[in-house]
This record gives C-alpha cells, sequence and structure tokens, in this order.
C-alpha cells in the first residue's frame, strides 16, 4: 500500500483546464479522487478531451470576492487544494511590474487560499517558481532585483503565514522548465523561443544551464506533497539540469528548424537586455524579470537542483512513482504538438 501521511479523497484544482492543473486533474482521478476544477467562461473549448470525470464549475476566482469563493469550496466538502493560477515570468504588464504580479501572485492567491482555509479544506499545494529557490541560494538577491521573484517570494511567505500546520497545511511547489503537452493548448515554446529562434541563422544564448522536469512528474509532486508535504516546505522540483545550449539545440530540432548554438557573451548579454529594458520603457512597461541581470548575469548561471532531495522527503517511491520521465520526451511531445508538419523525431541519443 503507498504511504500517504494524508489521503486526498476530494481535491479542487484552481486552475485545472491549463497545462499543469489538467495533467493534475488526470493524476488525481487516476488515484481515486473525486475531482473538482473552476474554469473561465469561454475560455476554452472542454470538449471531449477534457475528463468527464472532473466536476467543472465556471467562473474568475480572481473577480470573485472572498465569501463568495469560501461557500463554492464549502459546498463542495474538499479536503484538498491545488493553486495553478497566477501570471509567470513571461508577462510584461505596465509599470511598475511589481504592482502587477503583488496584486495577482500575492493578494489573490492569499484571498484565494484564505477563502480554502475557511471553507474548511486542510491541505493546499500551491506553484510556485524555482527563482523562489535561487533566491535562498543567492541570499535574496534575486529578489532585490527582480519584481517577479520578489513576489514569488512573499507569496511564498504570504501562504505560510496564512497556513497552520494540521489545520491548513500549505506546501509550496517550486517549478522549473516544465515540458510536455495537453490538447487544446500550444505548448509556450513555440512563441517563446522557436519562432524567435527559426528567424535567426543561429541561437545566440548564453551558456549557463537550467533545471527542467516532465510535467507528468510535476503532477506526482503535487500529489505526493498533498499526501506527505509538510506545512511550509518549499520543494524544488527537477529530473534534470541541463545546458541551454544543449535545449534549444534539441528543440529546434525536433520542430524541424535544426540550428546552431553560439554561446552568448556576457557584454553581449548586458547590451541586449538593456535595449530591451528601453523598449519597454518606451512602451510604458516592465518585465517581471530584470532584463539586464537576466541576460548578463542569471542566464549565465549553473541554475541546477538536487533532483533526488524532493523525492526523499515526499516519499515518491513509497507512493510508487518510479518512473522518471524524460524531458526530451517532453521537448518531443510540445514540438510534435506546435509543429506537426515539420516535426522529427530526434532520438535524445543523437543531441
Amino acid at each position: 500500500m503507498p504511504f500517504m501521511l494524508h489521503q486526498p479523497n476530494n481535491v479542487f484544482i484552481a486552475g485545472g483546464t491549463g497545462f499543469i492543473g489538467y495533467h493534475a486533474s488526470v493524476l488525481f482521478l487516476k488515484q481515486g479522487c473525486i475531482v473538482s476544477t473552476i474554469a473561465l467562461p469561454g475560455e476554452i473549448d472542454l470538449g471531449n478531451w477534457y475528463p468527464k470525470k472532473v466536476v467543472t464549475h465556471f467562473g474568475n476566482l480572481f473577480e470573485m470576492g472572498e465569501d463568495e469563493i469560501a461557500k463554492l469550496l464549502k459546498r463542495g466538502n474538499y479536503d484538498t487544494f491545488v493553486y495553478c493560477l497566477g501570471p509567470d515570468d513571461r508577462e510584461t504588464p505596465g509599470f511598475p511590474a511589481y504592482a502587477f504580479f503583488y496584486s495577482r501572485l500575492v493578494v489573490q492567491c492569499v484571498k484565494i487560499c484564505r477563502a480554502a482555509k475557511s471553507a474548511g479544506i486542510k491541505r493546499c499545494v500551491v506553484l510556485n517558481s524555482y527563482f523562489a529557490c535561487f533566491d535562498r541560494l543567492f541570499n535574496g538577491k534575486l529578489s532585490q532585483k527582480h519584481p517577479y521573484i520578489r513576489c514569488r517570494v512573499e507569496q511564498a511567505e504570504a501562504l505560510t503565514e496564512l497556513g497552520e500546520k494540521g489545520k491548513f497545511d500549505v506546501m509550496i511547489m517550486e517549478l522549473p522548465y516544465v515540458f510536455g503537452a495537453m490538447p487544446e493548448r500550444f505548448p509556450i515554446w513555440k512563441k517563446l523561443f522557436v519562432e524567435k529562434f527559426r528567424k535567426m541563422p543561429f541561437i545566440i544564448f548564453p551558456g549557463g544551464s537550467t533545471a527542467a522536469v516532465h510535467v507528468q512528474n510535476v503532477v506526482e509532486a503535487i500529489f505526493a506533497a498533498a499526501c506527505n508535504g509538510k506545512h511550509g516546505g518549499c520543494y524544488p522540483i527537477c529530473s534534470a539540469n541541463i545546458k541551454y545550449s544543449n535545449m534549444f539545440v534539441y528543440m529546434m530540432a525536433c520542430a524541424g528548424f535544426p540550428k546552431k548554438h553560439l554561446r552568448m557573451p556576457r557584454w553581449v548579454g548586458y547590451f541586449s537586455g538593456f535595449l530591451i529594458e528601453i523598449t519597454h520603457r518606451i512602451s510604458k512597461r516592465q518585465s517581471g524579470l530584470n532584463m539586464i541581470n537576466l541576460m548578463s548575469f542569471l542566464l549565465h548561471q549553473d541554475l541546477e537542483i538536487d533532483t533526488e532531495w524532493a523525492k526523499k522527503e515526499l516519499r515518491y517511491t513509497e507512493l510508487g512513482f518510479n518512473n522518471e520521465i524524460s524531458i526530451w520526451l517532453g521537448i518531443r511531445e510540445a514540438m510534435k504538438q506546435s509543429y506537426p508538419e515539420t516535426y522529427r523525431h530526434i532520438c535524445e541519443t543523437d543531441n
């Protein structure tokens, strides 16, 4: 029998129709749980691809009042709440970025999770960023420079303070690059990287490395945290650490647009970041990441995570989660969905 300190039975997933939320819904169903979610009206056609067993409500948690959310959650008698909402570092809002991210990552998240607490839910798993993990390793220097990272740190702090051990346990999942695919949504990598790189004669990018994980292993970590996580625990999730050069060369090859990688010098990164910042200021926008620091420093670092620590803490093996799914498979899945006409199956050993 799987070892569980807590047995999830009735789960509400905020953001259950998104990339990670969808896969989490499928896994919790497979584990025998009752699963409910809420979706924005008209945001996506759920059609035949979305699990019929998921009880789907329609509404906007960000616009709903706290009492309204609490009533919705109390009616469902849920024991576990999974929070998969909020913008990521790709957003470039109006200036100042901090106000935008603080409102959505901290204020709204706390409001919604406080409603979950008042509804009597006992376990809460919140998706966060691996930048919060590296902010600890860099002694808080990243959150001083990057509004998005600052808000991710403040999100974790606020939710830990909101929670109560044994009454409303809050676990924070610190996620890196997540690969894979889902029905009806294009993977973010198409717009974020591939479409930009395919217009260039080669890939020019800093020479650092990053943690990465397949989406299936992310949702296993979410389930494991719901079962065995400790209140206030921050769990960096990773199945492999890879060089950006290897990742992007492989990604482009699978998409059918093979390119060579040229390592970006730091001084080029500095001026690239400077030009991006100037462009944003002219348009009265601001990135959640300081582009100068990102391009001249952060992306040149090895942002790597211990692949085994979270597994031991959350007792993966005792839950029966023994298969590490290849991130190269996740990249192939993402590229096949994004570029079905040009996709090429490249074995990871060829990379």
